[in-house]
């Protein structure tokens, strides 16, 4: 009884923690979707050069939302025609650089320790983001991921590889959509809608304002919460039961010393929900404890964006390699940052 209630505090304690930027990620998802045009999306995150990974990295460093809360954003993104490479840099950015993490960091560890996480995050964003372009995935029964259907509805270019893609079937032949909204325009009366119509908006742009402030609100919170939201509270239980049971304050206390500390301030950082700037004080008491300086550095940016939702939500969406690239890209630059800052 006692652990099941110990659980229970560290889930309501994450909950808390999280719903105020889960909420703003999913209202910013639900803006995307709907007041974005798609070919702006496209334009500007779609492509395979330096840009688009900039472009993502910089707005990730700007959105005040935490790892679990750029989740919806990041999938609303992909859904509107951004490529993996960027994707992940703004995974990568948005709950590292956060403006309350760095005032923390400044105030409890100093103006250098937090200048060089804001440009190391900034950095790892921009090699996860080269990384995320060369990713390609293959699944049975849906093609290549990244392979592109138009949307007959309103001609809207979609992902058909990805495994939550929207699609319904119809006289033999399978239909992709942007959105639930045009699935069900589509189920509707479905001989209205030639299967060539590239428009290259969405049906949700060129909708009255009222009517497209109704459908930011519904894609935000009842298609986005529907579609990521059991992945999310499957990982928000999971940190809760790490953090209840598993006695892993006192074991990093014991062995953050010295070189070897690497070894475990990098999957203590995977395996623990860690808020960037919950994570702070944290880290400042095992420095003053002892800890090898650059393994704090590490245990700090690999905390925020290994999330048990990021990793569940990155492996129902684009699948098992790309989240495996994506977890030893992580580890490797942590640790390369963390050695580089030691060495200041």
């Amino acid at each position: 009884m006692d652990m099941a209630m110990a659980v229970l505090h560290q889930l309501w304690h994450y909950v808390q923690e999280v719903v105020p930027y889960l909420a703003l990620g999913f209202l910013l998802s639900g803006i995307i979707q709907v007041f974005v045009p798609s070919n702006w999306v496209a334009r500007h995150l779609g492509g395979t050069g330096l840009k688009p990974i900039i472009f993502a990295t910089v707005a990730g460093t700007a959105l005040p939302i935490c790892c679990i809360g750029s989740l919806p954003v990041a999938v609303s993104l992909h859904e509107k025609g951004a490529r993996l490479g960027p994707v992940l840099a703004f995974l990568v950015a948005t709950p590292a650089t956060s403006v309350s993490a760095l005032l923390v960091a400044y105030g409890l560890l100093g103006l250098q320790f937090a200048l060089f996480i804001f440009v190391a995050v900034i950095v790892l964003g921009l090699i996860m983001g080269f990384v995320g372009n060369h990713i390609t995935v293959s699944r049975p029964g849906l093609g290549k991921l990244g392979e592109k259907a138009i949307d007959p509805v309103c001609g809207m270019e979609v992902d058909s590889g990805k495994p939550s893609v929207i699609s319904t079937e119809y006289e033999g032949t399978t239909y992709y959509f942007c959105c639930d909204m045009c699935r069900r325009k589509f189920s509707k009366s479905p001989a209205e809608y030639p299967a060539a119509c590239v428009t290259g908006t969405c049906s949700c742009e060129v909708s009255p304002k009222v009517s497209r402030v109704v459908q930011a609100l519904r894609h935000a919170f009842i298609t986005m919460p529907r579609d990521i939201g059991p992945e999310i509270l499957v990982g928000l239980v999971l940190a809760a039961l790490v953090a209840a049971i598993s006695p892993i304050g006192r074991f990093v206390g014991d062995y953050l010393a010295g070189g070897a500390a690497y070894a475990v301030a990098i999957p203590v950082g995977m395996v623990m929900y860690t808020c960037s700037t919950a994570s702070v004080p944290f880290v400042h008491a095992l420095i003053e404890q002892g800890m090898n300086s650059g393994a704090a550095m590490a245990l700090l940016i690999v905390g925020p964006v290994t999330s048990w939702s990021t990793i569940l939500v990155l492996r129902k969406e684009f699948g098992g390699r790309p989240l495996t690239i994506y977890l030893v890209a992580i580890a490797l630059l942590s640790l390369a940052a963390g050695i580089t800052y030691s060495l200041l």
